[in-house]
């Protein structure tokens, strides 16, 4: 007889959480440890990392942190080393680290284009790369997994001013798919999925509608807000919780028999 409470647990598991200090990434981790997960957070931000671990620790989760860029394959076994020796393995990675640079494509710098690609593409590579070798069953952790990719509505449908975050979200997306045929079909015990979130609100949502403002696309940020919500069928945006939840079934056995799936979290945006 299944137990679907167990289902839904994560204890003796270890989860990886990019881009882990604020938004996101942090309540991403927050949700994994408060259902048994031993959380290692990484970012480039010392200081909202830290307290993010330090958070999640006085309620009583497991949480460290690690100063870590996302594009420097170095840094990348670090991070794995670090969480093998200091929690034992490596169980579920989410790949959450990313930046947004928002201008009308023919004014954008190539040097931007590849700060994006580098950063949302190659940075999630190096994370399957190296989740990939720890995970599986003659790896260092040997034990298989869960890797979540977090992707974006703009990795499914083209946006303004958004070209190389349209590039880069879309590249997230059938990445996964290919990680997770290939993780199938050697048997390794590892998923892959991706989550697509709509806008959310976190300070890169907001600075997202602010970038149209100071692009001249929209007069002010209650017009563009406005005009946005007026597309979502639930007529409000996500919150941090919505995307967590999605992360929390992916890491876990109830999503056992999920990989190469886009979980899209927009309040119904790209269903219209």
């Amino acid at each position: 007889m299944t137990d679907y409470a167990r289902m839904f647990r994560l204890d003796g598991k270890v989860a990886v959480v990019t881009g882990g200090a604020q938004g996101i990434g942090a309540e991403t981790g927050r949700a994994l440890a408060q259902v048994g997960a031993a959380v290692l957070l990484t970012d480039v931000n010392d200081v909202a990392g830290n307290e993010t671990a330090e958070r999640i620790r006085a309620q009583g989760g497991q949480a460290e942190f690690l100063r870590q860029d996302v594009t420097d394959e170095a840094q990348w076994e670090a991070v794995i080393a670090q969480a093998k020796s200091r929690f034992g393995g490596l169980d579920i990675l989410v790949n959450n680290a990313g930046i947004e640079r928002m201008g009308l494509l023919g004014d954008v710098e190539v040097e931007t284009f590849r700060e994006v690609l580098d950063t949302n593409v190659v940075g999630v590579f190096l994370g399957c790369k190296h989740a990939m070798r720890a995970m599986r069953r003659d790896g260092g952790a040997g034990r298989g997994g869960s890797i979540i990719n977090i992707s974006s509505v703009a990795g499914l449908i083209g946006v303004t001013a958004l070209g190389a975050y349209n590039a880069s979200k879309g590249a997230v997306r059938l990445l996964t798919k290919s990680v997770a045929v290939e993780c199938a079909q050697f048997k390794t015990g590892i998923r892959c999925n991706s989550i697509h979130p709509g806008v959310i609100h976190t300070d890169m949502g907001q600075k997202f509608l602010q970038n149209f403002v100071d692009l001249g696309l929209t007069p002010d940020v209650p017009t563009i807000d406005a005009a946005f919500k007026a597309v979502i069928p639930y007529g409000e945006y996500g919150e941090v919780r919505d995307i967590a939840c999605a992360a929390l079934y992916l890491a876990t056995d109830a999503s056992r028999y999920m990989s190469g799936a886009e979980i899209v979290v927009d309040g119904g945006w790209t269903a219209t």
